[in-house]
């Protein structure tokens, strides 16, 4: 990609761009043609399983106000009462708390490249899958790694974090 190219890039693409070279990551952002605002519209653009969606979502600390990402599948939801056990209370986060503390628009919200670096927690069903995809910092940006690249390139603990799958029978 030339520089040129480069500059063609949302800002947020561009830091994610930055620290993943900075990583030595091999797997550069790439701009989908449509959105990817959802977990589900990443899946169907990029033709995975909605759980290879690794998605980002920003809970904000209510004891200190910090931001807490957690990065899970994108076909569990998050369990908020694992996610205080294990870092203290928290509360949903707004969109202006998300876009201040990270830079990033939801939708588009990066496990790596934060602003403010925030707490992170990864969700151990991540590791279902050799590969994942992440937001790379706007809703038509996304990046490949495997689940071990997101441990390596965030340093958080791998967890438990997400509600359990009640059984559905036909």
């Amino acid at each position: 990609m030339s520089p040129f190219e480069h500059q063609l890039l949302p800002e947020g693409v561009q830091r994610v761009k930055a620290a993943l070279q900075a990583a030595s990551h091999p797997h550069a952002p790439v701009m989908l043609d449509g959105a990817a605002r959802t977990a589900q519209e990443a899946a169907d653009g990029l033709g995975v399983q909605l759980g290879q969606i690794a998605k980002s979502v920003i809970f904000k600390r209510k004891e200190d106000g910090a931001a807490v990402l957690v990065v899970t599948s994108g076909d569990r939801r998050v369990d908020e009462k694992k996610v205080s056990a294990l870092v203290g209370k928290v509360g949903r986060a707004d969109a202006d708390f998300v876009k201040a503390q990270t830079g990033f628009s939801i939708g588009g919200v990066s496990p790596v490249a934060h602003l403010n670096p925030p707490v992170t927690l990864l969700d151990q069903d991540l590791w279902r899958f050799d590969v994942v995809w992440a937001a790379a910092g706007h809703p038509h940006g996304v990046f490949q790694l495997q689940p071990e690249d997101l441990k390596r390139l965030t340093s958080a603990p791998v967890v438990d974090v997400v509600q359990v799958l009640s059984e559905v029978h036909a």
